[in-house]
């Protein structure tokens, strides 16, 4: 075979050691904890190892090492991966290619021999569940190394799960990986040790993990600000019920599910509201960021289509839309890429693994809602290239979500021996074989939570960010200037900076709240007393704000009576009316305010 490695001159390095260096690449540089875990793995020679690391980390980057390392040590001959998507093939072709090592992404079960340029394939969990005795037989004619990215897919569907365990009996080593949450279910992952946990049930066992909030502290990840929107809903039900709710109130279940719908209905005002609030975060991001992208998550092809059409209003640009059973799907993905359009609309197709490193704003518009499904679209965000960079996801304030978004740190393995709940629903994947078998379940929700979209209307809520709530203290209009208050946070700032500013921009809030209660009250109380009296009041008030200002600048009280009447109108405070009273007052105190901030 051309390019095949020679003996191993130094059988203890931790790089490739083909004398052929040049036509096979050069090892790249590797993270501490890609290095840690590949001391780990040499250390310990195992025939299996599951490497659990947060999406963005650089799991493909550890796995190829791995691999360069068992090749150039003729541990293994052939290195055969398995990916979710026909897209993520060949992604880990191309990255694979990068490091020297040339990977077929085209190989079929059926096919039997591949060209001998290449050192390996590249194959679906679904490829390999169609004719898995074809892939034992490969498997067993070479040394094979085996890579299961993802892993948890193999638990997917039953048959998925003993096609690889068929299929890969035989390999000599077998290098699993996965960067999200694990799920639960009764469905064992072939390769994986469980152990029995406190309460007794049989949990996954990693060989080692690297969680999200220690790649953050490495400064791997990006943070991520999580911008929350609520607002009021109103649908028909099939029994011709008409129901308004708030978004992120308590509910029921059915209708906190119809509420969300509701909300992500294309033709309502609270996705418009919504996508036009994320293209001003990322414009505010492209400032610092030029290339900085946007995706929007959504449910079907309908949708995506319709948001791409609200996009193109918005923007006045076309938005990239990947739809995944179109052919053009995988050269949609790394066209927008490589070029620094704005925005890119999907179901699914970029939930889990597909890397898109300019990815820095996000708009999760889908029902689905589990912790799985959650952070493999979060994941797609958080891949960082410059310190400083932060990413944005606005979403739906649905509990279930919010509490996914303030758990960003858990890790969870998988647990065996529980019946799955509606909440932990199967992760839906982009293959045909798993979305044929949901599909009866699918119609069957769809008649239970049939309903008819009325109307709906956003209200900014809340940001999450590092365990913490922000701008929680009512909700704001769309387009307000407290809702830019954390749209214009700066799209290059370091974790504590953030934090900081945040912190900063929630006291300002609940100062102006404070002031504008007061001016209620006092507006209240003056309604109680003679027109004489009310401005008798009010000129009071005025002119102790205006000694307040003069102790604190130095400004004389004249110049500032002045300064007010030009911005405010209106004659003298002597001869002012009471409205012209109050708008001074108020202006005066929103210029304490930002001398304070």
């Amino acid at each position: 075979m051309t390019g095949r490695p020679e003996a191993d001159p130094q059988p203890n390095a931790l790089t490739p050691a083909w004398p052929e260096r040049a036509a096979w690449g050069t090892a790249p540089s590797l993270r501490a904890w890609q290095s840690a875990a590949m001391k780990q793995y040499f250390e310990t020679h195992p025939r299996d190892f599951l490497a659990v690391a947060t999406p963005g980390a650089g799991k493909t980057t550890f796995a190829l090492s791995v691999a360069a390392e068992l090749l150039g040590r003729r541990i293994v001959d052939r290195v055969t991966i398995v990916a979710p998507t026909e897209h993520l093939k060949l992604q880990w072709a191309e990255a694979a290619a990068r490091a020297g090592m040339p990977i077929d992404p085209t190989y079929a079960a059926g096919k039997g021999k591949t060209s001998q340029d290449y050192v390996g394939i590249a194959v679906t969990y679904a490829g390999v569940a169609v004719n898995p005795l074809a892939m034992r037989i490969r498997t067993e004619r070479f040394k094979t190394l085996v890579i299961l990215d993802e892993v948890h897919h193999a638990g997917d569907a039953l048959s998925w799960g003993e096609g690889v365990r068929e299929a890969f009996e035989p390999a000599t080593r077998r290098l699993a990986l996965t960067g999200t949450p694990f799920r639960s279910d009764v469905n064992p992952i072939p390769f994986v040790t469980y152990a029995p946990g406190d309460d007794g049930i049989p949990r996954s066992v990693a060989d080692f993990t690297y969680g999200y909030a220690h790649a953050l502290a490495d400064h791997v990840v990006r943070p991520v600000l999580f911008l929350a929107y609520s607002g009021e809903m109103q649908w028909r039900t099939r029994a011709g019920d008409e129901i308004a709710a708030r978004l992120g109130e308590p509910l029921t279940k059915d209708m906190t599910n119809q509420a969300l719908r509701t909300a992500l209905d294309p033709k309502g005002s609270w996705m418009p509201a919504v996508l036009a609030a994320a293209d001003k975060r990322l414009s505010e991001v492209r400032r610092h960021v030029p290339d900085a992208g946007g995706l929007v998550i959504a449910t079907d092809q309908d949708s995506a289509r319709a948001y791409a059409k609200l996009l193109k209003g918005i923007t006045g640009e076309s938005a990239t839309v990947v739809l995944s059973d179109e052919k053009l799907a995988s050269k949609r993905i790394s066209e927008f890429s490589a070029n620094d359009t704005r925005w890119m609309v999907a179901v699914r197709m970029v939930s889990e693994g597909v890397d898109v490193p300019r990815l820095a704003v996000g708009v999760y518009a889908t029902t689905t809602s589990t912790p799985l499904f959650f952070a493999q679209a979060v994941g797609r965000f958080v891949r960082a290239r410059t310190r400083g960079e932060t990413a944005s996801v606005f979403l739906p304030s649905v509990p279930l979500l919010l509490g996914h978004a303030s758990e960003m740190e858990v890790e969870r393995d998988h647990v065996l021996g529980r019946t799955i709940t509606n909440e932990d629903d199967i992760f839906a994947a982009e293959n045909d074989l798993l979305a044929q078998a949901n599909a009866t379940e699918a119609a069957s929700s769809e008649l239970e939570f049939s309903f008819e979209a009325l109307g709906s209307e956003a209200r900014f809520d809340r940001v999450l960010y590092d365990g913490g709530e922000f701008g929680h203290s009512g909700e704001v209009h769309v387009g307000s200037e407290e809702e830019m208050d954390f749209l214009g946070i700066p799209g290059l700032l370091e974790p504590d900076q953030v934090r900081e500013l945040l912190h900063s921009r929630q006291s300002e809030r609940a100062k102006k709240q404070k002031a504008s209660r007061r001016s209620e009250e006092a507006a209240d109380s003056l309604a109680e007393v003679s027109t004489h009296e009310q401005l008798a009041i009010l000129r009071r008030e005025l002119n102790g704000l205006v000694a307040a200002w003069h102790h604190r600048t130095g400004q004389a009280h004249g110049i500032t009576h002045a300064a007010l009447r030009k911005e405010c109108g209106g004659p003298a405070a002597a001869v002012a009316t009471a409205e012209q009273l109050r708008a001074r007052i108020d202006r005066i105190r929103e210029w304490a305010l930002r001398k304070t901030s």
